[in-house]
């Protein structure tokens, strides 16, 4: 299984909500591509490369812009989306891709109006689209990191000679014959081997666009009852891959949970059947003492970055007592779990849940953005 190490500064690690946003808006994004090319609507990709200073979107994001004007994906807040568009329209008339950059200056309002942070400088690469993107689309769908890299100044006008897709097994594309290309795919794969974040870099005198993708966080909800309908909904929506485990056929059907992965079985075929490891977070919701007990019994000895208990305290003070084996000193067991935000019904619940998972990911104290004294797209304050 592979795993990351922790990287700092420009190659910081995408993390929370940046990584899950990346991820399902690609899927999207290509996804729609793909629907085009098959009408042969001429298209353009615009994808932010470099962002220095705040922004409200990081690298990676992207918007599709088709001949007719329809879009997909976003590449700020709104604002820069009608500029980027008339721009996308030129690159598909002339065939030819162009850099744009996007300044905010110091005014911190005006800054957020433009869709971009205080002293935000965001350059928006936008290239005309004529090759298949199915290979980059087929390995979202798989549970293993790889890169897009796009030479930002190619001279070769061939769209498939400037692009190198890298995953762990090695380099794709016509450029990996070459020196340049050789270089290209050992660099990437020691950013992807630290869990690199998308980003710019220079290889060989010449600017490449390291397009990184990480599999998505996995939600596991053990329960396929009413109330983890909400749930897996808006876990799906967020980007999460989502397991519905339970062992009643009656309740886990495909029409209740669609999008997520469904597996029948008791406590015993939990980890046989998921792998649960550093990158999943679990919600144990049977509504049933002995079952929820044999659940978490079973999820304890694996990696799981979280584990939480739907319930109050007191019973799940219990079930981790009938366990022993030192599940009370369990640090990754939230219960009751979610944050305190008043709430009210099954809908209200799944919001809460998932905003302490969010949080826990990220790392940071779930509290009023109110409170904080730096940008929201700062690490730390």
């Amino acid at each position: 299984m592979w795993q990351a190490l922790p990287v700092t500064a420009a190659g910081e690690a995408r993390i929370g909500g940046e990584q899950l946003k990346h991820h399902l808006e690609s899927r999207l994004v290509l996804d729609r591509l793909a629907d085009w090319q098959h009408g042969s609507v001429p298209a353009a990709l615009a994808t932010v490369v470099q962002v220095r200073g705040s922004a409200y979107r990081h690298e990676g994001a992207k918007l599709l812009v088709a001949a007719d004007g329809s879009t997909a994906g976003n590449v700020s807040g709104g604002c820069l989306e009608l500029d980027v568009r008339e721009v996308a329209q030129q690159v598909i008339a002339s065939g030819t891709a162009e850099v744009r950059n996007y300044c905010s200056g110091t005014d911190q309002v005006s800054a957020w109006d433009l869709g971009v942070g205080c002293d935000g400088q965001v350059d928006v690469f936008i290239e005309p689209v004529t090759e298949s993107r199915q290979r980059e689309r087929a390995l979202l769908d798989l549970d293993a990191p790889f890169a897009v890299c796009t030479v930002i100044d190619s001279p070769e006008a061939n769209e498939c000679r400037k692009r190198i897709v890298v995953t762990v097994a090695g380099g794709e594309g016509a450029l990996t014959v070459t020196d340049f290309g050789r270089q290209v795919v050992a660099v990437v794969q020691e950013w992807i081997g630290r869990g690199a974040a998308s980003g710019l870099h220079e290889v060989a005198g010449r600017s490449v666009f390291f397009d990184i993708f990480f599999p998505p966080p996995q939600l596991v909800v053990v329960s396929a009852g009413d109330d983890a309908q909400p749930l897996v909904r808006f876990a799906l929506d967020l980007g999460f891959r989502v397991s519905v485990v339970d062992h009643r056929p009656g309740l886990l059907l495909p029409e209740r949970f669609p999008g997520a992965r469904l597996v029948r079985g008791d406590a015993t075929v939990l980890t046989p059947r998921i792998t649960i490891d550093e990158n999943c977070y679990v919600i144990i919701m049977m509504h049933h003492f002995a079952h929820d007990t044999a659940y978490l019994g079973a999820i304890i000895p694996t990696r799981a970055a979280y584990i939480g208990m739907l319930g109050p305290r007191q019973r799940t003070e219990r079930i981790m007592a009938s366990i022993g084996a030192g599940a009370s000193e369990d640090t990754r067991i939230h219960g009751p779990v979610g944050l305190d935000i008043g709430t009210d019904g099954a809908e209200q619940v799944a919001l809460s849940v998932l905003a302490e998972i969010m949080a826990f990911r990220s790392g940071r104290g779930a509290r009023s953005l109110r409170e904080r004294r730096v940008p929201i797209h700062a690490t730390s304050d």
